[in-house]
């Protein structure tokens, strides 16, 4: 009972100056609002930089045998230069919970050639049914379609280099597995743009067994499968339930959550989330010295009033709590109008992203392409945050004014010294 009179009491005491109220909890309040936005845009850029890291080709799990990176050799194939089931290897992996697809891979270098025009490539063995559900070649075919066997997909910026379109022939010269050097005619089935000038440029894409029988390579020998899950943040759990599954298929299988051997990218998402932190409390520690002022000046106000009922009996600890409580109720007024204000604004930034390609293009970071749009993306770590922030600027913008309000000496305070 004696309490809810000391917290009836602090919310009194919040509306008697009505205007300072409003105004000290809006600056709390657009605090609350800039912090949940700015660490929105924060994990907007994150999500931006993860999905395009991991869903332009590599997927957020890969499986390959220990000790193709770094050289990548056309040699170390999965199971060896037996090669192995690689139905049974995609099964095994399919039927995992949170596994969204998995697109086997062939890899191998060469030279395309059109007229007089010659360029060294990256060449991608693909299953082209099975390559949509991991990477973003297939959707991003700017003409034509996935290459069929005798077919080939390329990057606008390698065809631009050859000059060559949409059902030109190309010549395609690359070394095979057995020593020999293999060299066919391919026909361009489609052109992509995935917006990273490196993939463009340079990644060509076959049909798989069009691609072994130019690398004479065996079927079953594949060098990679790339592997799209469910939590592309969190793709760890997915990973360990996929290594456990493929153990007994063939020996020697590293199996690789993006985290691994995205390293720079996972830097970058940690980074991120540990300023995010500085970025609540930065904002809050601002706001805490104008409401930590407010409080001061109403404390001020009210010295008489606290000398007579310190003279009446009244504990100093008593007087202090109705301070704190003060500035607790004053965060939770801001933090109901911040939110009301917040919610708002990021649902419709997220539908409606701000376009900013008239002035910045996409530009490639840490492995990964990053499209000028400002956006936000939701999570419950940044509002809470900012939330805890805000009520925790409250109380503590209310210590040194509950300090001050116990100080006060009764007799001075009435006697106007």
């Amino acid at each position: 009972m004696i309490h809810r009179i000391w917290w009836r009491i602090a919310w009194r005491n919040l509306w008697r100056s009505r205007r300072r109220t409003l105004l000290t909890a809006s600056a709390l309040a657009f605090g609350f609002v800039a912090s949940v936005l700015m660490i929105g845009y924060m994990d907007g850029i994150v999500e931006e930089m993860v999905a395009n890291g991991t869903r332009v080709v590599t997927g957020q799990v890969r499986i390959h045998a220990e000790g193709y990176e770094p050289e990548r050799s056309i040699h170390d194939t999965m199971g060896g230069r037996e090669g192995l089931d690689v139905e049974a290897l995609l099964a095994a992996v399919e039927t995992r919970n949170g596994v969204v697809g998995a697109a086997p891979r062939l890899y191998g270098g060469g030279l395309l050639s059109s007229g007089d025009e010659t360029v060294g490539g990256v060449l991608v063995g693909v299953d082209p049914a099975r390559e949509a559900a991991v990477s973003r070649f297939a959707s991003a075919l700017v003409e034509g379609r996935m290459p069929a066997p005798g077919e080939i997909a390329m990057g606008d910026g390698m065809a631009e280099t050859v000059a060559v379109g949409m059902g030109d022939e190309v010549v395609l010269v690359a070394p095979a597995a057995d020593g020999s050097t293999g060299n066919d005619l391919f026909t361009v089935s489609g052109i992509f743009s995935v917006g990273v000038g490196a993939l463009d440029d340079s990644y060509a894409l076959l049909e798989m067994g069009s691609l072994a029988e130019l690398m004479a390579m065996d079927p079953g020998r594949i060098h990679e499968v790339a592997i799209a899950v469910e939590d592309i943040r969190e793709p760890e759990p997915a990973a360990a339930a996929i290594r456990e599954a493929v153990a007994g298929i063939a020996p020697g299988l590293r199996t690789e959550p993006w985290s691994i051997f995205q390293d720079q990218l996972y830097f970058m998402v940690n980074y991120v989330g540990a300023v995010n932190v500085y970025v609540a409390a930065f904002i809050f520690g601002m706001a805490a010295f104008g409401v930590a002022n407010a409080m001061l000046l109403a404390t001020f106000e009210r010295r008489r009033e606290f000398a007579v009922v310190r003279a009446l009996g009244t504990p100093g600890g008593a007087i202090g709590r109705i301070v704190v409580y003060e500035g607790l109720l004053l965060g939770l007024i801001s933090l109901g109008a911040g939110v009301l204000l917040a919610a708002p604004l990021m649902v419709y930034i997220h539908e409606n992203p701000i376009d900013l390609s008239r002035y910045v293009g996409t530009y490639s970071f840490a492995g990964s392409a990053v499209r000028p749009l400002l956006t936000v993306e939701y999570s419950w770590a940044g509002p809470l945050a900012s939330g805890l922030a805000l009520v925790a600027t409250g109380i503590v913008s209310a210590l040194l004014p509950a300090w001050r309000a116990v100080r006060v000496p009764p007799a001075d305070a009435l006697a106007n010294r």
